[in-house]
């Protein structure tokens, strides 16, 4: 079985992003780089695989050469084989060129299941998993709990949480699923393999010559407005239940 995992880095959520002067981009030296959290759930999802029906995984990641840091943690987890495309040379790649150049990728590799995160943490467009499906004309199931793969049925059987209950969603193979919180529990590398990922070699693949353009282009960055501070109401019981009632109706909350 051939599993694509497509993966993406992404700042540290447990940081304040800064913007970057006056232009539409975050500050983004001297900050911590991860591997996007819904990207941590395709990839332990893509090891289970591997584990049960055999194969190999190839993941695949946009980004500049500290990218290879994720890179190398996937290998430490037991990827065979791992691709960078290097982006320095594309300027304001959106979601379809992403998706595109990763569509162009795939192709030539060969898969039987692609599997992504339902959406980073960054942008959070939720677009990549099923722009890719369309590009290759496949399937795709997305924000999948759940998976059941009959390779030799060539299908899959996927649960996703919809409001109100379970959908069970049945797709013929080969197919696109985007993995959501809860799918499974992300493991950690061994020893042995943090050893082995440091001594691969990263594959890098240039796109600029392709000839992709982006629609969407990011003209503008802000920080969300401050919130008004809270008003503290001292007194006796009844004095504070006046004032407070008087305050909510001032601000029409009632």
């Amino acid at each position: 079985m051939k599993i694509i995992v497509c993966v993406k880095e992404v700042p540290d959520t447990a940081i304040a992003l800064k913007i970057k002067g006056d232009s539409p981009e975050i500050e983004t030296e001297n900050i911590p780089w991860v591997i996007n959290p819904y990207d941590e759930y395709a990839m332990e999802e893509a090891l289970r695989l591997k584990e049960k029906f055999g194969g190999d995984i190839t993941v695949i990641t946009f980004g500049q050469k500290r990218a290879e840091n994720i890179l190398r943690n996937c290998i430490a987890l037991g990827a065979d084989r791992v691709l960078r495309i290097n982006d320095e040379s594309i300027k304001n790649r959106d979601g379809l060129v992403t998706s595109k150049i990763l569509a162009k990728v795939i192709k030539d590799i060969g898969y039987d299941i692609i599997l992504c995160g339902k959406e980073s943490v960054d942008y959070g467009y939720a677009q990549t998993g099923q722009m890719i499906a369309e590009f290759l004309q496949i399937s795709c199931v997305l924000a999948i709990k759940k998976l059941d793969v009959s390779p030799l049925n060539k299908e899959a059987i996927c649960h996703r949480e919809i409001e109100g209950g379970l959908e069970v969603v049945k797709c013929n193979l080969p197919a696109v699923f985007t993995a959501q919180k809860g799918l499974n529990t992300p493991r950690y590398a061994s020893l042995s393999g943090i050893m082995k990922a440091k001594k691969t070699k990263i594959e890098t693949l240039e796109p600029d010559a392709w000839g992709f353009k982006p629609k969407i282009r990011i003209t503008n960055l802000s920080y969300p407005p401050k919130r008004q501070e809270g008003k503290i109401i001292k007194g006796t019981l009844p004095d504070t239940a006046e004032e407070l009632v008087k305050n909510l109706k001032e601000a029409r909350l009632i």
